[in-house]
């Protein structure tokens, strides 16, 4: 089976889920092509990736006059169904239409290449230039949606249409499906989880936690809560609990954070660690006693769905301490696998982070329960092997 894969960007930084969903796939002898719309690496583990030029899109100055010449009624047909409802955002608005370009651009290639399926692994410019090359080449699509997708400025603004077409939607969330079951076909919806492709070593629970290791994974963005985080780390610090504290990421607020660290007296214990490969990002959440999780919905709407740090600290035997957003509630269950506080609950978080700091034996049982979690429900070789199956039935249809 012939999966064509379209990423947005692929491979990047931030979203390790992609690259361990296409290794999986690639160990289940899933025949790939990725399409990456925008930027990205030219290989990713000795595989080429088809990486789309946005100068290419000056082709359309003569495609698009024959697509409407020579299949007029194609293109009306399509043209008018895109302004069924409005933009969201000009960012979604011109993401999609790189998407639908990007499809008209690559239609011949395409056809030579003959994919059985094709997988658009976001609802934005993968899933618009799947939509179009769907009918194009008169093959079954798949659309992925998630946070971003569904969440951000009221969600993707295409995404009815690009589903009513789709042979199903894959999301990662029970909180992102009930969201979308209220636009689309329930019954097209599939909740697969992303996974790990290995589980890393299960570490002793440190003996001495006098002075508690606290670690952060996170783009120092709006929807992770850094305001509130600080706010924790004052109360703590007020009732004498000693912790250092390692924030691994970058991104757009870290001028800002790292002056407030510094003026709230916390550049002894706060380290601005910016991003870290994969292997120094496990080594630090091998490193802690506990991962904080400060995510809130930002005011655009968008919020995390599962960080994949969470069940990455879990599986090793770091504690989650997070804020009940999104799809963090899927995985952590208060005191039984980790702990949930609200953001605004001060002394929530101090209570938590005591229970870390002091007893052992309700560490040990939260530490065995969060990494039988992971191992049940996070494995990506079993839930990529669900979403291989999807794609291999729908190719037959």
């Amino acid at each position: 089976m012939r999966i064509l894969y379209v990423a947005t960007t692929f491979p990047v930084y931030s979203e390790t889920f992609l690259r361990r969903e296409v290794r999986a796939l690639r160990a289940l002898g899933a025949n790939l092509r990725i399409v990456s719309l925008h930027k990205g690496d030219l290989k990713f583990e000795g595989l080429e990736i088809d990486r789309f030029h946005k100068l290419e899109l000056l082709k359309l100055f003569y495609l698009l006059p024959l697509l409407i010449l020579f299949r007029p009624v194609f293109f009306w047909d399509h043209w008018k169904q895109l302004f069924r409802r409005r933009p969201r955002s000009w960012i979604n608005f011109w993401e999609n239409l790189l998407g639908l370009g990007a499809a008209i651009v690559r239609e011949r290639d395409l056809k030579l290449d003959r994919p059985d399926v094709i997988h658009c692994v976001w609802s934005s410019a993968p899933a618009a230039f799947g939509w179009l090359s769907s009918s194009f080449l008169g093959r079954p699509y798949s659309i992925g949606a998630h946070a971003y997708d569904v969440f951000e400025k009221g969600g993707d603004w295409l995404l009815p249409l690009k589903a009513e077409s789709a042979a199903f939607i894959h999301t990662s969330t029970e909180s992102a499906r009930s969201a979308l079951s209220k636009i689309v076909d329930k019954n097209k919806i599939q909740l697969i989880r992303r996974g790990l492709n290995r589980f890393p070593e299960f570490k002793r629970l440190r003996e001495c936690r006098s002075r508690l290791r606290i670690v952060c994974v996170a783009r120092l963005v709006e929807k992770k809560g850094f305001p509130y985080q600080l706010d924790i780390y004052e109360a703590l610090r007020d009732s004498g609990i000693d912790f250092e504290v390692g924030i691994v990421g970058e991104g757009p607020l870290r001028k800002n954070l790292s002056v407030e660290i510094r003026n709230r007296g916390f550049s002894d214990r706060i380290l601005l660690k910016g991003r870290l490969s994969a292997e120094e990002t496990l080594s630090q959440i091998a490193w802690a006693d506990a991962l904080i999780h400060t995510g809130i919905i930002a005011r655009s709407g968008d919020r995390d769905g599962l960080p994949n740090v969470i069940p990455e600290a879990m599986a090793s035997g770091t504690i989650i301490v997070a804020s009940p957003v999104s799809g963090v509630i899927e995985a952590i269950e208060d005191e039984q696998n980790g702990f949930l506080a609200e953001v605004e609950n001060r002394s929530r978080w101090v209570e938590c982070f005591k229970h870390i700091q002091q007893d052992d034996a309700m560490c040990q049982r939260l530490r065995g329960e969060g990494r039988e979690w992971v191992e049940r429900e996070f494995s990506a070789r079993k839930n990529t092997g669900r979403l291989l199956e999807l794609l291999s039935e729908i190719s037959k249809s």
